[in-house]
């Protein structure tokens, strides 16, 4: 036998003797299937079973495709990926345990993009829906968030960054949306659902600045405030709805600026809007609501 034959020979021996295989190679785009098996490579005629595996074994910039509804576990991101769900039905994870669904820590020159996506909490110790630690950008379209302990979104980026969120519902979670980065970020939301959640439906609290541009959204009967802003938070509030929330429709705290303008803001427990502290609501004169007796705040106008 040729010497070269031998050598392969025994190297795949050694293999299989320490129950080895060769490193399968990343793809630019991977498949999870509710049928998959996370021994397979991810590739379309073998898919694999959970977003995680599928996750490390996708190449930096590559795609997560779904075959079939599923349940498909957490995942934690670490670089630009995009997981894509386009209406084969119901495509997430259930989450408890102190666990998080979705865990972005990537890069700061990262991009991340998850589309058509559930994550639900189940009662059995705390859970997170999504938590944002680390990325250049983020963009969230199509997706469900209910019934986890702590926040549907936390945005806590340490890096500049911007995150975009549209066609989303959250509801029934402690705070629907909560914004706290230590670093400058541009979030905008367009027709996102916030109903149902302990305290905010959106709550902007950043340690540096933040501007937060919010459009044809809802914020109702949520525990505390529909929209909230403090700290160095610039908030453009345009044609949305702030109803039968438990304390205010939009609260501005601590130097925060809210800027309105054709809004619905009614029935909220304590009024419709309140800044206190150096705060400022600017009213363009065309919003709706005032009528549940917030006597103690005053809209700006021009």
């Amino acid at each position: 036998m040729p010497k070269i034959v031998v050598s392969l020979f025994n190297a795949a021996l050694i293999l299989l003797a320490f129950g080895l295989a060769p490193a399968q190679a990343q793809l630019a785009r991977t498949w999870v299937s509710s049928f998959g098996n996370d021994a397979n490579d991810c590739n379309r005629p073998t898919p694999c079973r959970t977003f995680q595996r599928a996750h490390d074994n996708t190449l930096p910039s590559g795609e997560i495709s779904i075959l079939d509804p599923g349940g498909y576990g957490s995942v934690r991101i670490t670089k630009t990926i995009s997981i894509i769900n386009d209406g084969i039905g119901e495509a997430g994870m259930l989450v408890s345990g102190n666990a998080t669904g979705i865990l972005i820590e990537a890069g700061p020159s990262d991009r991340i993009s998850l589309r058509g996506l559930t994550i639900k909490g189940i009662p059995f110790g705390n859970s997170e829906g999504i938590w944002v630690d680390t990325a250049l950008s983020l963009t969230i379209e199509n997706c469900v968030i209910r019934n986890v302990t702590f926040d549907g979104i936390t945005i806590m980026t340490a890096n500049p960054a911007t995150v975009i969120i549209s066609n989303t519902l959250l509801a029934d979670n402690d705070a629907a949306i909560n914004v706290v980065p230590n670093n400058f970020l541009n979030v905008v939301l367009h027709r996102v659902e916030m109903y149902s959640n302990q305290s905010y439906g959106f709550n902007a609290a950043p340690g540096e600045y933040t501007s937060a541009t919010i459009s044809e959204s809802v914020a109702a009967n949520n525990g505390k405030a529909g929209f909230r802003a403090i700290f160095t938070t610039d908030m453009h509030l345009l044609r949305s709805v702030a109803f039968s929330n438990g304390e205010w429709g939009v609260i501005a705290q601590f130097q925060a600026v809210v800027r309105m303008s054709q809004n619905v803001i009614v029935n909220n427990g304590f009024g419709e809007w309140n800044y206190t502290d150096g705060a400022q609501i600017i009213s363009y004169g065309d919003n709706i609501g005032f009528t549940s007796g917030n006597s103690s705040s005053q809209a700006l106008k021009r």
